[in-house]
């Protein structure tokens, strides 16, 4: 088990464009050969995005992007047609494939804070593909299968105690809240990478939300 802090993440995005980015794994300059991935996971992104403020259109391949809303709305559109406001407790996926484009923006009037988690496929190439779920609950995995990857997504009152999958490769994100996994406590946006879980239980310290992604074996 392997506890990455906030605090440990590489600061990235604009903030004079009012975009602000914290990456867990090696991005951008913040190149470190011992961060590149885990298990099926190359980011995780935490994006805050002030109102009017965005990433331009740029392209993404080879690229399983999953985006999770906590707090405002995200406007969504890409090069195949799709146009969507990502809310918080939606589940957007982006499959990058052979090449796609897309640009993500603030377009209310408050601030927007999200989790975006790229995952590598097992194949490249292949036609590009959108999908939003609406509402997520926490008893509805949801699969990635191109790249052999499941979120699980964990709301926790305190006490309250959850299963973590047991799988090669196991990310938990904490989203809002702390809990307690084995020995060690994870708060906001700190991230635990486990290898051959078995038998593990998180529970909330606090109220808790978490994401948490369930891999097979690279």
């Amino acid at each position: 088990m392997d506890v990455r802090r906030a605090q440990q993440r590489y600061p990235g995005g604009d903030p004079r464009a009012g975009i602000e980015s914290w990456h867990a794994f090696s991005f951008g300059p913040h190149y470190d050969p011992g961060n590149l991935r885990f298990g099926a996971l190359v980011a995780c992104n935490e994006e805050r995005l002030a109102p009017g403020a965005g990433f331009a259109e740029h392209p993404h391949r080879d690229t399983e992007i999953v985006t999770w809303v906590v707090e405002g709305e995200l406007t969504h559109r890409d090069s195949t047609g799709h146009e969507t406001l990502v809310r918080p407790g939606d589940v957007q996926r982006l499959s990058a494939a052979s090449g796609v484009r897309h640009v993500e923006r603030n377009d209310g009037p408050g601030p927007l804070t999200f989790v975006q988690m790229w995952l590598a496929p097992r194949e490249p190439g292949g036609t590009p593909s959108y999908e939003i779920v609406h509402g997520i609950a926490d008893s509805t995995p949801y699969a990635v299968p191109a790249a052999g990857a499941t979120l699980h997504v964990r709301r926790l009152t305190a006490g309250e105690r959850t299963a973590i999958p047991d799988a090669p490769f196991v990310y938990v994100h904490v989203v809002r809240g702390e809990i307690r996994l084995h020995t060690e406590k994870a708060g906001p946006g700190d991230a635990v990478r486990i290898t051959g879980a078995e038998g593990l239980k998180a529970a909330g310290v606090t109220d808790a939300e978490l994401l948490v992604w369930e891999m097979t074996a690279p």
